[in-house]
């Protein structure tokens, strides 16, 4: 049962999505189709408002603009998780701290 699944999960599908009014054929892993679609739709409304904004018409500079900003936000994502793992790791060092005090304390008392 359990193999049944690992397969269907590790199983490619082939999709076809359309970027700029051109055509792409992939081979994405089944559980990431929905992400892929969703991805798709945004970068060709992002496309579509660059395009509108700037008056682009080449599809080559809207793709560079679309490339730009999502490698920007993930440097931003990436930055702003490694923060958060920073704090989070202090945190959990400060309760371990307070958690040995009063182990210490309870041992104490026993």
């Amino acid at each position: 049962m359990i193999d049944n699944l690992s397969l269907l999960m590790d199983e490619k599908i082939n999709i076809r999505v359309i970027i700029a009014e051109r055509p792409y054929k992939m081979a994405v892993a089944r559980e990431q189709e929905e992400f892929v679609r969703k991805a798709t739709k945004i970068v060709n409304n992002t496309i579509e408002s660059y395009s509108k904004a700037f008056n682009y018409k080449d599809h080559q500079d809207l793709f560079a603009m679309v490339a730009l900003q999502n490698t920007t936000k993930t440097v931003r994502l990436q930055a702003e998780k490694g923060y958060r793992d920073k704090e989070m790791e202090e945190k959990l060092k400060e309760l371990d701290d307070i958690l040995d005090q009063h182990l210490k304390m309870f041992d104490n008392v026993l």
